[in-house]
């Protein structure tokens, strides 16, 4: 239920600055300025025409759809409204909900036009569910006879129809989430509420020994497997507190307590959440995943416990903002609204993250005053997970990821979807104190998984991942394909090594011929990649590639056969080959080192690796360096 504020706000019209004044913390306060400015740009796209049989949907300005998911909306506009006590938004709320109703099905779902998914009708009925106690007094009697009527037939469609065996993962405990709300706030039936239960636990059951949630990907003997770190946080922790907050299941809420405990050590400095490496990466936009909900929920439900949280939350949201114009949420931070014919972004990102935080402010538990650093602030530390083969580190002024992360399509399911993510020992985000992200991960290459969230581009990009690549008569080889690479972790007191190895694959997940390995050492001021590549067999032309992410007012120039520098506003960098026979090109093919997810622009260092006459193996050396 929306709690009641400790204020009351007498307002003429809408008034964000007074609405402020009347919060209770700092993070609140920032939670309702992104949650206002996502509104305001929701409410323009809303059918005011009353004579339409679409009055009251909400037009989504790239795609001229009213897509059912957007009345998710209905909620935020609730919370808006009791933060104002502007009744626009109140009226919105309620005549989205009725123009919803009209678009169920008469088995109870809702379809996600365009396409004939439905099982988005947990979030659908999760949103009318948390709204109701606050718009049940503003309805008729004919209203809320219906908006009743119809949250049973969809609790009813769910309690029949959500399984681990119908939907990727994170829709169970969504609809945990959402059985425990419409039972406590609409109908007191033990059958949502054992449903529920029901669904939070099959979703434990998917759970490893290091926490992460299993049944992202693609279908193998019906079960779902495949890890993605965005959609767990986006979606299924929050889902499942939820849920044990309203029913107290306490120990579910110690199966996410262990997780988040975890799983926050992947939130960068600048807020960037690391799904890169995950199985659905294919949406990863820094901030989040395309299509969900967001963290900022799930670490205010346990700000209480731990500030550092809520500073992630802070973080995560100030990333989020650079991808937010005019209102409307787009792919990332430097490409808004890429392939969009009316130059703006779809309307999934804008309302998904806007219920969000909307739940984040009614549900979470804030604090006052200064709050803990989280973790990639301070420390030596790293952590790797050996059940996903994945380890983060902060060391000095870095911090980095390394995937060897295994999870492989076997059946082609999923076409190609889940085949594209970056693996095989590859450091994926790198990120550096007063510099920003060096580097950042994208796919191997780009491929459209999902119609309407991913743009048609023509054009071969090429991925933002450094890598190790080479292309002959058999294809296209590179170790972001290769689904049996090797991890081990050494810190030392000094430094941190990663050494990884495995074969130079092709997309079909082949070796081609080609052994690698990539060892990392990292200390407080620089970061050194020595590259082994062992023939066997054949010897083609090897590169090594090095896109930097082009931060604003980034440059990067060759200084000598051996050296690059990559200056920046408030740092700079040294590139430095140490060992190897290569040669450097600077900025080949730049045109095509973009990616719409993560949505940035990168410039690459490409090392060709001389071919030796004799022998077997070529050893590359180099090394960056903080020019102080």
């Amino acid at each position: 239920m929306i709690k009641h504020f400790k204020y009351t706000i007498l307002l003429l019209g809408f008034n964000i600055s007074l609405a402020q004044q009347n919060l209770d913390s700092q993070v609140e306060q920032e939670y309702f300025t992104t949650l206002s400015e996502l509104c305001e740009a929701l409410l323009k796209q809303q059918n005011t025409d009353k004579n339409s049989p679409e009055y009251g949907g909400l037009l989504d300005p790239e795609n001229d759809i009213y897509y059912t998911r957007a009345a998710e909306a209905l909620y935020p506009f609730v919370v808006i409204y009791q933060y104002t006590k502007d009744k626009k938004y109140l009226k919105a709320a309620i005549n989205l909900g009725n123009w919803l109703i009209t678009k169920q099905e008469e088995t109870g779902e809702w379809i996600e036009n365009p396409w004939q998914w439905t099982g988005t009708t947990a979030d659908q009925l999760l949103m009318m569910a948390a709204a109701y106690p606050e718009l049940e007094k503003h309805l008729s009697a004919e209203e809320k006879g219906n908006w009743e009527a119809s949250m049973r037939i969809a609790g009813m469609y769910l309690v029949k129809k959500m399984e681990p065996d119908f939907a990727s993962i994170n829709y169970v405990p969504t609809t945990a989430g959402t059985m425990a709300m419409l039972w406590k706030n609409v109908i007191q039936e033990d059958i949502f509420k054992e449903k529920a239960k029901k669904l939070a636990w099959q979703t434990i059951a998917k759970m490893d020994s290091d926490q992460f949630i299993h049944g992202e990907a693609a279908r193998v003997h019906g079960v779902k497997y495949g890890v993605d770190l965005s959609y767990q946080m986006d979606m299924s922790l929050w889902g499942l507190t939820l849920y044990a907050r309203i029913t107290g299941d306490q120990e579910v809420e110690d199966y996410v307590r262990k997780s988040l405990a975890k799983v926050i050590h992947f939130v960068y400095p600048n807020g960037i959440i690391d799904g890169s490496w995950g199985a659905r990466s294919y949406k990863w936009t820094g901030y989040g995943t395309k299509t969900a909900d967001g963290s900022q929920i799930l670490f205010s439900l346990f700000a209480n416990e731990n500030s550092a949280y809520q500073t992630a939350a802070l973080r995560n949201l100030e990333y989020l903002r650079k991808a937010i114009k005019g209102g409307l949420v787009g792919y990332g931070r430097d490409l808004w609204a890429f392939g969009s014919k009316t130059g703006k972004p779809n309307l999934y990102p804008t309302f998904a993250r806007a219920k969000n935080l909307a739940l984040a402010l009614e549900y979470g538990k804030h604090q006052k005053g200064k709050t803990n650093p989280i973790p990639a602030d301070q420390g030596d530390w790293v952590k790797f997970f050996p059940t996903i083969k994945v380890a983060t580190l902060r060391k000095g002024d870095w911090m980095a990821t390394v995937s060897s992360y295994d999870y492989h399509d076997y059946t082609g399911w999923g076409k190609d979807k889940y085949r594209h993510f970056p693996r095989g020992g590859a450091m994926l985000n790198l990120w550096l104190k007063d510099f920003g992200m060096v580097t950042t991960a994208s796919q191997a290459q780009y491929v459209r998984g999902e119609t309407i969230h991913m743009p048609p581009i023509e054009d071969s990009l090429r991925s933002l991942t450094p890598r190790i690549e080479f292309r002959n008569e058999n294809g296209y080889f590179t170790n972001l394909y290769d689904t049996k690479s090797h991890i081990h972790i050494n810190k030392q007191p000094n430094a941190i090594q990663i050494n990884t190895s495995g074969e130079l694959s092709d997309q079909e997940f082949l070796p081609g011929g080609v052994a690698y390995m990539y060892d990392y050492t990292i200390t407080n001021k620089s970061l050194t990649k020595k590259v082994t590549v062992r023939y066997h067999d054949r010897k083609p032309e090897v590169q090594i590639v090095e896109p930097i992410v082009l931060n604003e007012g980034v440059e990067v120039t060759q200084v000598d056969k051996k050296t690059v520098k990559i200056t920046s506003p408030n740092r700079n960098l040294l590139f430095k080959i140490n060992q190897g026979n290569v040669t450097i090109e600077v900025g080949k093919d730049v045109d095509k080192y973009w990616f719409p997810f993560p949505g940035l622009y990168t410039y690459p260092i490409i090392m060709k690796v001389k071919t030796p006459k004799e022998g077997f193996q070529q050893v590359v050396s180099y090394t960056y360096s903080v020019a102080e």
